[in-house]
């Protein structure tokens, strides 16, 4: 089974994600994920612009695939996200990267970018790990 068939068996149960938001991973190695949606009417807020918290969901995946695969459970402790640009386009790609992966606390960086390449968002997430005694 490939890294990438084994994350999606893993995640599968993921339904907010996966099955209401429409996250799909794409790549996944330990410490690194890649995750993309396709954008449609659903992602949308009032104005008519991707809703803040599509981009957080996505990022919040992101961070979870790269943090948990080949890994002891880990969860969010904290995040901060920067909105930095308006998506262009219909697709959003977004990249988890380990920063710093420590006994117990662990730092990622994980940025959102559009069809174009333009980067649309930043989190910083501090997790930790849940070690079994």
């Amino acid at each position: 089974m490939t890294n990438l068939e084994r994350a999606n068996a893993y995640f599968k149960n993921d339904k907010y994600a996966t099955d209401v938001t429409g996250i799909t991973i794409t790549e996944v190695q330990k410490h690194y994920a890649k995750v993309e949606l396709e954008l449609d009417e659903r992602h949308m807020n009032a104005m008519g612009a991707v809703m803040g918290g599509v981009y957080f969901t996505l990022c919040d995946f992101a961070f979870a695939v790269a943090s948990n695969f080949d890994s002891e459970p880990v969860v969010t402790l904290g995040s901060h996200a920067i909105f930095m640009n308006k998506n262009k386009g219909n697709h959003l790609t977004c990249e988890a990267h380990c920063i710093r992966d420590g006994r117990h606390a662990c730092f990622y960086e994980v940025n959102v970018t559009d069809d174009y390449g333009t980067e649309i968002a930043r989190v910083r997430v501090e997790g930790y790990r849940i070690l079994k005694d």
